[in-house]
């Protein structure tokens, strides 16, 4: 469910990342090549983008597909970016929420996606949800299970946890609470990008020192595009994007700030059977 899309690199138009790729977003909103679960993303969609000077990130987000929407195939022509954040939209519960439950979801500097589903929703997550302060539950943009992941990370990034460990934690702790959950998370602050491969697809396609894309399926058939191996977490920067296994996430944490090295050769070997 879902198709998203985070960039970093010299400036672009908007278009030339989500409109123009030959399978870029847009086409994805109909017709993705690698979507394991749905098979179109119509019930909404939204870019989140940086400008120069500007510390917060904007938005675009509305209710219906992507294709159907002139004034921002408009705007995708003509605004430039450094950095930002897509997503077309497969409503886990059809028609909840509207425009408000479409990514990217956004706090300060930070726009979050996410690509899946809580499996159980929402009495799964229910004894999560009782654990955030209630002015945080009643907050919430939404009613759909992807606004309370969002709320779930962003009460650990706000308490201090580091974006690549907040991350990671919420991923775990969604996933026990919820067993069978899809949780593809995408997290960037305009000079970072944090993901999560649960349960989908997951790539990423870098120039080292010039720009990085992650995005759920490649856009176009560049052969440098390399797939993350499910149950992973990815940490990207314009220079470097870094990988580990999830399930070792808080011993890699504890024992070494830096964690395995995925270069313009591709990632390295999971240290556990890829599953």
């Amino acid at each position: 469910m879902c198709r998203h899309l985070a960039f970093l690199g010299p400036e672009e138009p908007i278009g030339a990342l989500v409109m123009e790729p030959e399978h870029g977003l847009y086409r994805q909103s109909w017709t993705p090549r690698r979507q394991r679960y749905g098979t179109v993303n119509a019930d909404g969609f939204g870019v989140g983008w940086y400008a120069e000077g500007e510390p917060m990130p904007a938005r675009y987000r509305r209710t219906g597909p992507i294709w159907g929407d002139q004034s921002f195939a408009d705007l995708a022509r003509v605004v430039r970016t450094t950095a930002l954040l897509a997503a077309v939209r497969d409503a886990t519960v059809a028609g909840a929420d509207g425009e408000a439950a479409a990514a990217p979801f956004a706090a300060g500097a930070w726009l979050f996606s996410h690509n899946g589903a809580v499996r159980g929703w929402p009495g799964s997550l229910a004894p999560l949800a009782a654990t955030l302060p209630a002015a945080e539950l009643l907050s919430l943009e939404a009613r759909c299970d992807s606004a309370l992941v969002w709320a779930l990370l962003l009460h650990r990034l706000r308490g201090g946890d580091g974006e690549s460990q907040a991350l990671a934690d919420t991923v775990l702790e969604v996933a026990e609470a919820a067993p069978g959950s899809r949780l593809n998370l995408l997290l960037t602050n305009g000079s970072t990008i944090i993901a999560t491969a649960w349960g989908d697809t997951l790539w990423y396609l870098t120039e080292p020192g010039r720009r990085t894309v992650v995005a759920s399926e490649p856009y176009d058939d560049d052969p440098h595009w390399q797939e993350v191996p499910d149950r992973t977490l990815l940490t990207a920067s314009r220079t470097e994007v870094l990988l580990t296994p999830l399930k070792d996430m808080n011993d890699d944490m504890a024992s070494s700030p830096t964690l395995g090295s995925a270069g313009p050769g591709g990632p390295p070997s999971p240290k556990e059977p890829r599953t």
